[in-house]
């Protein structure tokens, strides 16, 4: 099986942010030499961390470090057969799908000049296969070998299906990284990497990157700079795109049409395609949710129709398949499934009998109890990410109806992933992993090497041997028939045991002003799927830089 270069580019978003101060552009200024301003995630605050496996820092969730740092292969979530070949011109299988080969692209280098080598990604995975903390894929990599201008990962199972968490690596220099220290913990300053762009400038309010005047592709990159705000909500993001500050965003906006296409038809778009859930994740190391019983009746007290329309002002849609698998984006697995649905509507009456069959009985608070304790606990979610947190107020009073004492509380956005990857909380929403298959959703979910001190994934803290092999059945399996025959085992266990919560579906968030900068993709030409995201394409690289290579200035 192998995928070879046809020519890398035939032409040619999450939620961030500040008052757009330091942005150089004006009103008179050509747009061949104005900056793209980028806006992909709320901050609290931000600091010079392009660290490309720090899922906490700031530049990380701004998809800044997309633009800097290169994979492999990029991968195109909007029609997820397509890959482009990127540091690699080609790979190939062998050993059953243990062995993976990839040929290194010849003549690119770093930002600093540097020639770019298969060292350096013999170096990169190599660094994974030593460092958890930064394995963000969970790799089992057995063992890593240069030949010439070709690299080989051997891997104790087949991967087929894990492709993208393989070949999406953002690689690093081995010049740079060889020096840093932990490579968990390296704040990655001065990034030094092959991708288009450059850190220029930074500050408190936001950072400039500039084009890399080493890079490999030249002709394609035709915006001339890219300007990061800080906005520290979905609120202040939003009145700046609405007065025309922002050119490419990946926010929540309520009353999309209305308050945005609407008032400039001719520049004003967007494009969410859903290619993953959003879900309640119950830490399954403390009561009460560590009782099943608990977990099927949050499952039943909640409105899943209420929260995708009132939550996401209609948006997103309600996940009415039990094994949580995103439909349409993964229709084609869905056969063995299909018939597996749940309501999409509350049933406390429903949520009530599991808990009295399971021994609690309503106290005189008028919540459920058992052995004298109340259920109760609290789910979190970061304020700023403000669809987040009305989803999870609505669902919390549902439950709190349902006879549960469910409380909201919101976090800034640094404390929040803190938590999350720490296991220091009850119950948080949380979007699963999008990806060219429902192999990155299962993986992301179920896959217990991701739960360590500081998780990437499985932040249930499931630990479950025979769930882990099952992935690994899934990642040897080459077809879609044969992978979806595979999943079934993982579906049913999500469905019948509920470590996640499975909600409604997850947008893809992607809006746009075509008033300055052309090129973007759409429904009729879903080239990408448009989210601002520097994280979307696989760990450490993301879909953002496809895209920003087929824009050029309006005009």
């Amino acid at each position: 099986m192998t995928v070879a270069a046809a020519g890398v580019l035939a032409v040619g978003l999450t939620a961030c942010g500040s008052s757009g101060s330091g942005n150089s552009n004006s009103s008179t200024g050509s747009n061949a030499s104005r900056a793209l301003v980028m806006e992909s995630s709320p901050e609290t605050s931000i600091t010079d961390d392009f660290n490309p496996y720090a899922t906490t820092q700031a530049a990380y969730g701004m998809g800044a470090t997309g633009l800097i740092y290169e994979p492999l292969v990029e991968f195109n979530l909007a029609s997820t057969t397509v890959q482009y070949p990127w540091l690699a011109t080609k790979f190939a299988w062998s050993n059953g799908g243990k062995t993976i080969t990839f040929t290194i692209r010849q003549g690119v280098k770093w930002n600093d000049g540097t020639p770019f080598t298969a060292a350096d990604v013999a170096y990169t995975y190599n660094l994974m296969k030593k460092n958890a903390a930064i394995n963000l894929g969970g790799l089992t990599i057995s063992s890593v070998s240069t030949s010439g201008d070709t690299v080989t990962l051997t891997f104790p199972t087949a991967q087929y299906t894990n492709l993208e968490n393989i070949a999406g690596v953002g690689i690093v220099p081995e010049h740079i990284w060889g020096k840093a220290g932990n490579p968990a913990t390296y704040s990655d300053p001065k990034p030094v990497g092959t991708g288009p762009y450059m850190l220029g400038s930074f500050t408190s309010q936001g950072f400039t990157l500039v084009k890399n005047p080493h890079y490999w592709q030249p002709s394609k990159v035709k915006v001339a700079k890219v300007y990061f705000p800080a906005y520290t909500s979905n609120t202040g993001a939003l009145s700046a795109l609405f007065s025309g500050q922002i050119d490419w965003t990946g926010n929540y906006i309520p009353g999309l049409k209305k308050n945005f296409v609407n008032t400039d038809p001719a520049h004003h778009h967007y494009y969410e395609a859903a290619n993953g859930d959003e879900s309640l994740e119950p830490n399954l190391t403390k009561w009460p949710l560590s009782d099943l019983a608990v977990r099927k009746a949050v499952s039943l007290a909640v409105d899943r129709t209420t929260l995708g329309a009132e939550g996401e002002a209609g948006l997103e849609s309600p996940v009415t398949n039990a094994t949580g698998l995103t439909l349409p984006a993964f229709q084609a697995w869905a056969g063995p499934v299909s018939s597996m649905t749940i309501s999409a509507h509350s049933d406390a009456a429903a949520a009530a009998k599991v808990l009295e069959a399971a021994g609690y009985k309503k106290g005189s608070n008028g919540y459920f109890q058992k052995n004298g304790k109340t259920v109760a606990f609290t789910i979190i979610s970061p304020s700023a990410y403000t669809d987040m947190a009305e989803v999870d107020s609505i669902a919390a009073q549902e439950l709190r109806a349902a006879g549960i004492d469910a409380t909201f509380q919101g976090l800034s956005v640094n404390a929040w992933s803190a938590d999350v990857s720490d296991g220091n909380f009850d119950m948080t929403e949380h979007w699963s992993n999008g990806g060219i298959s429902p192999f990155a959703e299962y993986n992301g979910w179920l896959n217990s090497a991701l739960a360590t001190k500081s998780a990437t994934g499985d932040f249930e803290r499931l630990k479950n041997p025979a769930l882990d092999a099952d992935l690994n059945k899934l990642a040897g399996a080459a077809t879609v028939s044969q992978q979806a025959q595979m999943l079934v085992p993982l579906e049913k266990y999500v469905a019948a045991n509920l470590p996640v919560i499975p909600l409604e579906t997850a947008a893809e968030w992607f809006e746009y002003n075509s008033q300055h900068f052309v090129g973007w993709p759409t429904q009729s030409n879903p080239y990408e799927s448009g989210q601002p995201s520097g994280t979307n394409n696989g760990p450490g690289s993301g879909t953002d830089l496809v895209v920003i290579l087929h824009l050029s200035p309006a005009g």
